[in-house]
């Protein structure tokens, strides 16, 4: 029988029908993911609806170079729609959904999702705006890229980093930024050394400190 739990995180259940609650209740199963897992490989698989309980996700896709970027990120009581890539045939690139820390969540059966999805307006509803946040958070990363400098980008991700963290002190690896932001590692390297060179970072192995958050932030407000 579902949790009682999941009612409290599934955020359009009290609007669903007896029979739509029912036919989740049935089917949703409660998973976990070891940190670094990959939970959803693109078009390769279709795993379901993800509704993450507690942990930290990553979407991104890889170039054909085998260049990476992030897309967006995802949290406790955040919904995954891309692990269900066959629910939205018309979209056309394969986003890879990674635990970037150990994540438990509920995974919901595509086929059933989309059943109740399509009998409920407000589970349809819900879908599209997350769908419209997610794109956003996307059309939001394009305009970065094409707009914003390197420098002003990168610190901008610090900062972020620092939030979700909530600590100065970051255990990232020059690659793993590089593989956030769709760079090279040597791209990364070179101006984090920058930054440490104006006193805005403190760089050692596998760690960065920011020394100097409010003017990192303004680093990486548009000018």
């Amino acid at each position: 029988m579902i949790s009682k739990e999941f009612q409290d995180f599934f955020p359009v259940w009290d609007k669903l029908t007896p029979h739509q609650q029912e036919k989740l209740a049935n089917t949703v199963r409660y998973e976990y993911a070891k940190k670094g897992t990959i939970i959803h490989n693109g078009s390769l698989d279709c795993v379901g609806v993800l509704l993450i309980h507690s942990g930290q996700l990553r979407a991104y896709i890889i170039s054909d170079e085998g260049r990476e970027i992030s897309l967006f990120r995802l949290f406790d009581r955040d919904l995954c729609l891309f692990s269900a890539s066959c629910m939205m045939p018309s979209i056309q690139f394969d986003t890879i959904i990674e635990a970037e820390k150990d994540t438990d969540f509920w995974l919901i059966p595509p086929n059933i999702y989309k059943a109740v999805m399509e009998e409920s307006a407000a589970l349809a509803n819900y879908t599209n705006d997350v769908l419209s946040s997610r794109f956003s958070e996307v059309m939001w990363l394009m305009e970065q890229i094409i707009w914003k400098s390197f420098d002003k980008r990168l610190a901008d991700f610090l900062i972020q980093e620092s939030a979700i963290e909530n600590t100065p002190l970051l255990k990232i690896t020059h690659e793993k930024i590089a593989n956030h932001m769709g760079t090279a590692r040597e791209v990364v390297t070179r101006m984090l050394r920058y930054f440490q060179n104006e006193g805005l970072v403190q760089l050692s192995r596998g760690t960065i400190e920011i020394l100097d958050a409010h003017k990192l932030a303004q680093l990486g407000k548009d000018q």
